[in-house]
């Protein structure tokens, strides 16, 4: 039975994934290593804590860190004196070998106050440490006189060897066995030889980079490989031997394309919390761009220029041969007479009438003969009459008016006697400097209490407002069926 395409496919995909899984979880070993490697030194001391075999180990193979001689031999001799006092007892402190072991004891403490063989390690600060404990403990000022008081007779003696050095064990030997000895190569750096462990690595991923991108140039024919490399442009930091922390960048990218691990809320966010942030330093940018800019235009006469001279001001690109404003205009005129005054007519003739009812109240003709029976109500009767004959006989004039070519002509020519009229009144200097000054100021208060409130914002606030409405639009938009588009007609004239 013939597998179908599909299933051929599905099975492909399946391999593909356990395949990106499989080098995800060797990049994030590698990584891990990278990380131990790299936070080595520094935590060298917990780490000794608490694996002191590995530690150890790690340190002398791929270090360099080898024992340091001074304080080796310092814990040697203590450890000697220790030994002794534990077989022969208190008596074993008069003995001419315990005498001698306390002399080196003081001999060695002094050499490494003077000569601090913490230094190499970068652990001056352990030694400080050191001589506090014993300044403490023997209440001596110089650290040298408290190391010469601690490893004499008389103070083990008189306070109990058995005491002072369990203090030792437990207070100094830890601190001294923290510090060690790196070698340095020819280079004049450290010994380092981590490489050892990367090289395998970066040999895996540098060979899978090889592969890949001769895949995609073979698949995606007419693509160059510089083109298919820049596709995975993140591998190629787990290829560098320097700044391997990077290496994060790749592994977190492969971890969540082998859908180990899911990145995508944590990356959605990020990516609306970056966008809000530069969508209001855009804004504000772009907003006080254009203010400028009408300011500046504003100052230089350049507005007035444009609409009380036209014709003289800067060439205008049109891009159709068509005048819009006028064509405006005419649809503006039009929507007035054919829809809006018909279903203002009735507001219009109430107007009327109050209007020419109170003139006839106030008439003292019609006071003197407003007594005479039936005359009472002429004046709204006829009030009604004449607004009914005048809005009538207006849209009348105004609807012949558009429909006629000679009435069309005659409001264009009304309307451009008008723009001209307008623009000859406001063309006196004084009047122009006025309005130029206060525009230009209008928008600099406008420019100053924008960009005040933008500061003022909160931009968490701003982003989560930006979340929320994602949120309910992405909620909104699955929730609605799907709807076939509307065709919209416009409505015939009235």
């Amino acid at each position: 039975m013939a597998t179908s395409p599909r299933k051929k496919k599905s099975s492909r995909k399946r391999q593909g994934l356990w395949f990106e899984r499989l080098l995800a979880v060797i990049a994030t070993a590698n990584l891990i290593l990278v990380l131990i490697d790299l936070s080595y030194i520094s935590f060298r001391d917990l780490y000794l804590e608490h694996v002191p075999n590995f530690t150890q180990w790690y340190g002398q193979i791929f270090k360099g860190i080898e024992p340091d001689r001074t304080t080796t031999q310092y814990l040697t001799t203590v450890q000697e004196l220790k030994n002794q006092l534990e077989r022969d007892g208190e008596s074993g402190l008069q003995a001419q070998e315990a005498q001698r072991l306390l002399a080196e004891l003081r001999e060695q403490s002094i050499t490494i106050i003077d000569e601090n063989p913490f230094e190499l390690a970068d652990k001056t600060g352990t030694l400080e440490r050191i001589k506090n404990r014993i300044r403490d403990r023997t209440d001596e000022e110089s650290a040298k006189d408290a190391f010469r008081e601690f490893w004499s007779r008389t103070y083990l003696v008189q306070e109990g060897w058995p005491q002072e050095l369990e203090f030792f064990d437990s207070e100094i030997r830890p601190l001294v066995e923290t510090n060690y000895f790196r070698a340095i190569g020819e280079s004049g750096d450290f010994v380092d030889r981590f490489w050892l462990i990367d090289l395998w690595f970066v040999i895996l991923f540098g060979a899978e980079f090889l592969v890949r991108t001769l895949y995609l140039s073979i698949r995606y024919k007419g693509t160059n490989w510089l083109d298919t490399m820049l596709w995975r442009w993140y591998d190629v930091l787990l290829l560098i031997p320097f700044w391997r922390w990077l290496r994060v960048i790749p592994v977190t990218i492969r971890l969540n394309q082998a859908r180990i691990v899911n990145l995508l809320p944590l990356q959605s966010r990020i990516v609306r919390g970056i966008l809000a942030s530069v969508a209001i330093e855009l804004t504000e940018i772009v907003f006080i761009r254009i203010i400028d800019q009408l300011q500046t235009m504003i100052r230089e006469g350049e507005v007035a220029q444009a609409l009380l001279h036209p014709e003289t001001g800067r060439r205008y690109i049109d891009i159709n041969g068509v005048d819009e404003f006028q064509v405006i205009s005419q649809r503006l005129i039009s929507t007035m007479v054919y829809q809006v005054l018909p279903k203002i007519k009735p507001e219009i003739e109430a107007l009327i009438v109050h209007t020419m009812t109170g003139a006839f109240n106030d008439s003292p003709v019609y006071a003197q003969i407003k007594t005479i029976p039936g005359v009472g109500n002429l004046p709204e009767q006829v009030s009604h009459r004449i607004a009914s004959e005048v809005t009538t006989s207006l849209y009348d004039v105004l609807k012949s008016s558009l429909e006629d070519d000679v009435g069309a002509e005659l409001m264009e020519s009304l309307t451009t006697k008008l723009a001209n009229t307008f623009r000859e009144e406001l063309s006196e200097a004084k009047s122009v400097e006025e309005l130029q000054y206060l525009l230009a100021t209008i928008l600099e208060e406008i420019k100053i209490n924008y960009v005040q409130r933008l500061s003022d914002e909160d931009d968490d606030e701003l982003m989560e407002k930006t979340y929320r409405l994602y949120e309910t639009t992405q909620m909104s938009n699955q929730a609605q069926p799907e709807t076939k588009a509307i065709t919209v007609r416009p409505s015939p004239r009235q």
